[in-house]
């Protein structure tokens, strides 16, 4: 098995790939928002649908924003806590 450091040379490293909540409310709200998005699909017309989808895909993008910019901050906060630890030893 290749080390973290490797992976992320190699490229092959994709912690966003790897998130599921483990929250037990999120597969039921996800099969919500499925549904939810059918029943708008039958009430709306193909133009005004595809305009929804295009709305909900700007925001999952900013939403992805979102979740690299807490990665970051995580990732740099854990190092932080490393080179204090280190340091201070």
């Amino acid at each position: 098995m290749p080390s973290i450091l490797e992976s992320l040379y190699h490229g092959s490293l994709f912690p966003n790939e790897d998130i599921i909540s483990k929250d037990p409310n999120y597969r039921p709200i996800n099969r919500q928002i499925t549904q939810s998005l059918e029943t708008w699909k039958q009430k709306l017309s193909s133009g005004e649908f595809e305009e929804l989808e295009s709305l909900l895909e700007l925001y999952s993008q900013a939403q992805g924003m979102e979740m690299t910019a807490a990665f970051v901050c995580g990732f740099k906060a854990g190092s932080a806590m490393m080179i204090e630890i280190l340091v201070d030893g």
